[in-house]
């Protein structure tokens, strides 16, 4: 799950989408909000996922305080749903949600042009097109995925296809255990390609990344972000601040730091956010 805003004011002053995806299949839910708290999201989850389609096992979300507070933390666990919260400034952790929000800004953007304003009206049409489209690592569309069969699409209405025809002529039963099998064929095929698009991703990744790492005790310096700047600090503001001290490290490469006093950090910060400072 992800927000993605401020856009171009709408209708009611809407400025703000939530955005939620399914990591399997891609299925976007998508919603215009004036702001988003903590509320908002809670609904949001019973409206447009487990009314829909069930309780789902794990939410993933950035660190931001509509997802990281004690009501989120409460209602997920009465549901017994696991938390997962990407690195802060690493957006690449929860990469299937800034995935999606690129794809969606991009389609309001061509739909709207210079009529911005009303990107909410736009927004089921693109949701639509991006359901019924095929993805690139599955194949297949999001629909299709999701339901067990494709979409019958306005144009087969119009013009009729052979699917529509055979819809009206077969026995309910007989189309239904097709589909039915023809769904348990395409999500096991989706599965291997996925496997396969991401170990040649991670591969590409690999190809070109840098290792680097850091143990506990060691020093490093952290990179410097707009809400972390020096008040008034302007264009003279420090690109890195530190020191810190690594108290705690992960495979994954997310490091825990403290301060010199030994004072934690709230947030675990990622390995590209941090370099070795040398005394």
């Amino acid at each position: 799950m992800d927000i993605v805003g401020p856009l171009p004011a709408a209708t009611a002053q809407k400025k703000f989408l939530l955005v939620a995806t399914d990591y399997f299949s891609k299925w976007v839910e998508a919603e215009a909000y004036a702001s988003i708290k903590d509320k908002d999201v809670t609904k949001f989850i019973w409206k447009n996922i487990i009314y829909r389609f069930g309780i789902p096992q794990t939410i993933i979300a950035d660190n931001g305080p509509q997802f990281d507070n004690i009501t989120f933390r409460n209602f997920c666990s009465e549901l017994n749903i696991r938390n997962s919260y990407s690195t802060p400034r690493y957006p690449q952790s929860n990469g299937q949600a800034e995935t999606t929000n690129k794809t969606l800004i991009t389609a309001l953007k061509k739909r709207l042009e210079q009529a911005k304003g009303k990107w909410v009206e736009e927004l089921p049409s693109v949701l639509w097109a991006y359901q019924t489209t095929p993805g690139r690592p599955t194949g297949n569309t999001p629909f299709a995925l999701a339901y067990g069969m494709d979409a019958v699409i306005p144009t087969e209405i119009g013009l009729p296809t052979i699917r529509t025809e055979a819809g009206r002529q077969d026995d309910a039963n007989a189309e239904l255990g097709r589909n039915l099998d023809w769904a348990d064929k395409v999500r096991e095929t989706t599965s291997i390609r996925m496997a396969d698009y991401q170990q040649r991703a991670a591969a590409h990744y690999n190809r070109k990344a840098r290792p680097r790492s850091f143990k506990s005790g060691t020093l490093v310096l952290r990179k410097v972000f707009e809400n972390t700047a020096e008040t008034g600090a302007g264009k003279f503001q420090a690109n890195w601040e530190g020191p810190y001290i690594v108290s705690k490290t992960s495979e994954s490469g997310v490091y825990h730091l403290q301060k010199l006093d030994r004072t934690p950090l709230l947030r675990p910060w990622n390995v590209s956010n941090l370099k070795q400072y040398y005394q």
